[in-house]
């Protein structure tokens, strides 16, 4: 079965607070598509210790909204991008997708 974002770890720590869970879906809305944007301009140049730090910065949101094997997917093609290997990426931008998709419904 596919993973599916969702905002529990945005309730836990907002304990309640609907005010504080807003801010942060409002910080996921604002960093989230300029961290995807980076990624693909670092990818289309090939910059891959760039694009690298792009998905090392998604890959912390991806965990965020409750996407345990999708951190691990990240996190694994990170280091692949750091030698310059693109295994994982139809799988990671998969996920952003996915994640996009949630966000907008936000």
């Amino acid at each position: 079965m596919e993973e599916l974002p969702n905002l529990d770890y945005f309730n836990q720590i907002a304990d309640g607070d609907e005010t504080i869970v807003n801010t942060l879906i409002s910080i996921l809305k604002s960093e989230f598509p300029q961290q995807i944007e980076s990624y693909n301009q670092n990818i289309l140049e090939a910059n891959y210790i760039e694009a690298a730090e792009a998905v090392h910065k998604l890959k912390h949101k991806v965990g965020l909204l409750g996407l345990e094997k999708g951190h691990n997917v990240a996190n694994d093609y990170e280091h692949c991008l750091r030698e310059h290997n693109l295994q994982n990426k139809n799988e990671f931008e998969a996920i952003l997708k996915n994640i996009t998709n949630f966000i907008q419904k936000l």
